[in-house]
This record gives structure tokens, sequence and C-alpha cells, in this order.
């Protein structure tokens, strides 16, 4: 029997998806197929449907989510809770959404972040901030591979 790797896992990428993360920084880039999620912009097969979610989230998509989709997003969050790990990967700091807020929005910077705060408990869903786009890329890859890790540890 061929022992799995990390190299052997593949990234899904919802189908959805509009401006969707190639994983391009990652040696050996991994293996990524494009179908549709239930839940999520990003899973690994064999995980995708109650194992480990991403949700990708910019900064005028996550303002915009928590005012006009607020009940869009609140519905995601309680479908990431259903899984054993979920996530939502931010495409800043904490510190740069509460000073540089995306010029049209109606929200309130504070109000963002302690929505996030708020469900990320309320829901068991883990919110990621990266620098940017890179990192978070790499922080997605990173979580992956340890559950893909851990997943193989228990085989």
């Amino acid at each position: 029997m061929k022992r799995l790797k990390v190299q052997d896992m593949v990234i899904i990428t919802d189908s959805r998806e509009q401006c969707p993360w190639l994983f391009t920084s990652i040696i050996p880039p991994p293996k990524i197929i494009i179908q549709g999620l239930k839940t999520g912009d990003y899973s690994i097969q064999g995980g995708e449907n109650s194992g480990i979610v991403v949700e990708r989230k910019s900064i005028p998509d996550l303002f915009g989510s928590v005012g006009k989709g607020r009940n869009r997003l609140k519905s995601e969050f309680q479908r990431m809770a259903e899984y054993q790990y979920a996530a939502i990967i931010l495409e800043r700091s904490f510190a740069s959404i509460i000073k540089n807020p995306p010029e049209n929005t109606q929200m309130l910077p504070k109000a963002v972040f302690q929505t996030l705060i708020s469900w990320s408990i309320k829901y068991g869903v883990h919110v990621w901030p990266a620098e940017d786009r890179i990192m978070a890329e790499k922080i997605c890859y990173s979580l992956f591979s340890k559950f893909w890790k851990y997943q193989l540890e228990r085989i």
C-alpha cells in the first residue's frame, strides 16, 4: 500500500470563486481542482463535506458581507460550524481593516471587527488575518496540510 504524503493532497477551489488563490508561492505547487463546494471557497479532497473548509474574504467583500450580505454571511458561518475545522482567511490584517476600510462603505470598521469576533466564538469558526493575498494563500495551505497530516495519522 502506498503511503500518502502531503504532496498527495488535492485542494478544491469552489467553481464560483471569482478571484481564486493559485498557491503559486507554495513549492512544490499543490494539486488543485475546481468544483462546486456546498460551503466555503476552498477545501481538500476527502474533507469537503464535513472535514475542513476555508472562506476567502477580500476586505471590500468582508465589509459588504457584514453589511448588506449579513444574513448570507451568518448562514455561511452556521454551515461552517458543522465542519471539523472551519476558517475565514482575510486578505488584510486586523489593523489595516480598522485603519483603512474600503472607501465606499457605510459599515464602521469596529462593527465589522466585532461581528467577526462574536461569530467566530458563537460558531467556532477561526478567523485568520493575513498581511496580503500571498500570505493568505500560505495560511490556507498550512491549514490544509496540517489537517491532512493529522487525518493520515488517524488511519
